[in-house]
């Protein structure tokens, strides 16, 4: 009997005193993940409606298959959004920002982000820690009186990802800083007094205070658990494309791109300025089927090469190589990390030659 209740005492405890964090598959707190929604008709219908999802966390070799669909709130996305929507929290003790320049149902601001930034996330925390969750998905998540998660159904269609990163609260002095130079629209929000001392460029995004910032910065943000991540940010003063001019040569690597090739203005391949970055043209995560980038609405870079030491580099944002977006705010967040390049690099198939035609990645 006092094995038991020794045992149930050293298990997560729900409600106030659980810390926020990023949560995987299992339904334990993890450091970071990543999540690949796979597009409803190339694959990712057959065993969820469309909703069928990848995973890779801090503990993971490579790829796994979801467990549940991605709206489900049995899942990594759900439990971890859920901790939003959660009756049980007391909201003057947690702070929030929801962002995105196409805001779901009943988000404050215009209907689409205009000239703010093409960016899309959420942060969520305690006075302790809290995670940060960039994405790719239209439309989402839902604000927090809608009292739930759910997934949209904007997002079915096409590929999406997720980049989840779990961090202790003096990282979100930055992370706020850095949004401020993406200039998002945020359609949700909620900054207590009590966290303005702490967080103050997110209460100022929250009371839609601008101020001037630089026109791009990159900075390293140390996960809870001790992972390094470099987040790169461009306002729309930085007017080039994010890849090619800073994040190839900031990374030392020629880089494949995987972005949103349905709109005009898509930028080419680019072999003429120093490292190489290279359009992806088609994708195949986990190696279970293949489809083409205009049916992937991810955001997301890897390295051609790994180092030495270390692994490769593997990037997820929400910001696509396109002339328009030169002049919009957005971003990216990169990890070096030897399983999560393998499984990214591997996904890129084919790309868009520099000169013509496509090649294999």
């Amino acid at each position: 009997m006092l094995f038991l209740l020794l045992l149930i005492s050293c298990l997560p405890q729900g409600g106030d005193n659980t810390p926020i964090s990023c949560y995987n598959d299992k339904g334990e707190a993890t450091d970071w993940f990543y999540l690949y929604k796979l597009p409803s008709h190339h694959g990712g219908e057959s065993s969820h409606g469309g909703l069928t999802y990848l995973l890779m966390d801090e503990g993971s070799s490579g790829w796994s298959s979801g467990k549940w669909g991605v709206n489900d709130t049995s899942g990594a996305l759900g439990m971890t959004l859920g901790q939003l929507y959660s009756q049980g929290k007391d909201y003057t003790e947690v702070a929030y920002i929801l962002y995105n320049d196409q805001k779901p149902k009943g988000g404050a601001g215009d209907k689409y982000g205009g000239k703010r930034g093409h960016t899309k996330g959420v942060v969520l925390l305690d006075h302790n820690q809290g995670f940060w969750l960039v994405h790719s998905t239209p439309n989402f998540p839902p604000v927090r009186d809608a009292g739930h998660f759910r997934y949209p159904h904007s997002g079915t269609k096409n590929g999406q990802n997720f980049l989840c990163v779990t961090f202790p609260l003096e990282q979100f002095l930055s992370i706020g800083e850095q949004l401020q130079i993406n200039q998002p629209t945020v359609y949700d929000c909620d900054v207590p007094q009590s966290f303005a001392p702490s967080v103050p460029a997110l209460a100022a995004l929250c009371n839609n205070s601008h101020v001037k910032t630089a026109s791009n910065r990159s900075v390293t943000l140390t996960s809870k658990g001790g992972t390094d991540f470099i987040n790169f940010a461009k306002g729309p003063a930085f007017n080039d494309d994010l890849y090619q001019p800073w994040v190839a040569p900031t990374l030392q690597s020629d880089l494949l791109v995987q972005f949103w090739h349905n709109t005009p203005g898509t930028l080419p391949s680019d072999c003429k300025r120093g490292w190489k970055v290279l359009d992806i043209s088609q994708v195949s995560p986990n190696g279970t089927f293949i489809f083409k980038s205009t049916t992937d609405h991810s955001k997301w870079a890897v390295s051609v090469k790994a180092a030495e030491a270390g692994g490769g580099w593997v990037c997820v944002g929400d910001i696509n190589r396109n002339k328009a977006e030169e002049k919009r705010g957005g971003g990216t967040v990169c990890q070096r990390h030897g399983a999560v390049w393998k499984a990214y690099r591997n996904a890129a198939l084919e790309c868009q030659a520099c000169e013509h035609g496509t090649i294999k990645c």
